[in-house]
C-alpha cells in the first residue's frame, strides 16, 4: 500500500530520519512512536505527499506520490493533521461533505450517497446529533472526532492520521482506536497513526515504527517493536511492563 525507500527527512541541520525502508500493507494498523520532535508529523507529511523528502521515495502502490494526480491521490489517501483552524461557519455537515469532493470535483455534494457517506461517518464517530452545529461552536474533541469522520467519509484505502486521540476523552479514545483497528481488520484498510499512549497504541496496532530522534529507527510486529528496552532508548524514559491477565501494561518508571 504505502512503502518508504531510502527515505531521509531532514530539519535544517538535523537528520530525523535515514535511510527509511519501510513498508505498510493492506490490513495492517501501524502506530508511529518517539519523542517530541524526533520527527512523527514531519514522516507523515512526506507520506501524505504533503513534504518533499529531502532524499529517497515514497510509493503508494508501487508508484511514487510526485506521479500521482491530485484527485486521484486524494482517492487512495487520507490525512487527519494534528491541528486545524476554522475560519468559516460551516456546519458540521458541510465540513464532512468536503471530504467527498475526490469524487464529485465537477459539481456540489449533491449525490444522495454524499450524505449517507457523510452520515455514516459522523455516526460512527458518536457526533450525528451535532449535523447541523457551526464547527466553530464545538469543544476540542468534538471538533476532533468530526475531523475523523470526515476522514471516513473520503473512503480510501490508506489513512493517516497524526495524534488522532488529541483531545479526546477517554472512552472516545478508545473508541476511536477501535474503529481504526476494526477498519484494518474488517476492510483491511492501512492505517498509519502518530501516537504517544503506549498502551492504546499496543492494544490496537498491529505494527510499529519507532524513530530515535538521530535519524535511526526501528519497525516491526508490535511483539517485535514495543519491546520495553527499545521505547525507552526511543522515548528518553526507562519503560517497563506490567502482564495483567492478558494484557500488557507500559509504565514509566520513576
Amino acid at each position: 500500500m504505502i512503502a518508504a525507500d531510502k527515505l531521509l527527512l531532514r530539519a535544517g541541520e538535523r537528520v530525523l530520519v535515514a535511510d527509511l525502508d519501510w513498508r505498510a500493507g493492506a490490513g495492517e494498523c501501524w502506530c508511529v512512536i518517539g519523542r517530541n520532535g524526533a520527527g512523527k508529523s514531519t514522516l507523515l507529511r512526506a507520506l501524505a505527499g504533503m513534504r518533499a523528502p529531502d532524499g529517497g521515495t515514497v510509493l503508494l502502490d508501487g508508484r511514487p506520490l510526485a506521479q500521482w494526480p491530485l484527485l486521484q491521490l486524494a482517492r487512495r489517501r487520507a490525512f487527519l493533521a494534528q491541528s486545524r483552524s476554522d475560519a468559516f461557519a460551516y456546519r458540521v455537515m458541510e465540513t464532512v461533505l468536503m471530504a467527498r469532493h475526490p469524487y464529485h470535483a465537477d459539481r456540489y455534494w449533491e449525490g444522495s450517497d454524499d450524505h449517507l457517506a457523510a452520515e455514516a461517518a459522523l455516526r460512527a464517530l458518536d457526533v450525528l446529533d451535532l449535523a447541523q452545529r457551526d464547527v466553530r461552536t464545538l469543544s476540542g474533541g468534538e471538533r476532533q472526532r468530526v475531523a475523523i469522520a470526515a476522514l471516513l467519509a473520503q473512503d480510501t484505502p490508506l489513512l493517516l492520521l497524526d495524534e488522532p486521540a488529541n483531545a479526546l476523552d477517554l472512552a472516545h479514545q478508545v473508541s476511536v482506536m477501535r474503529l481504526l483497528a476494526q477498519l484494518c481488520r474488517e476492510q483491511g484498510k492501512t492505517v498509519v497513526m502518530v501516537g504517544h499512549d503506549l498502551n492504546l497504541a499496543h492494544r490496537v496496532a498491529s505494527h510499529a515504527l519507532l524513530l530515535m530522534g538521530d535519524g535511526a529507527w526501528r519497525a516491526g510486529s508490535v511483539a517485535e517493536a514495543m519491546q520495553p528496552e527499545l521505547l525507552s532508548a526511543c522515548l528518553g524514559h526507562p519503560i517497563q511492563t506490567l502482564v495483567h491477565g492478558e494484557r500488557t501494561i507500559f509504565l514509566a518508571v520513576e
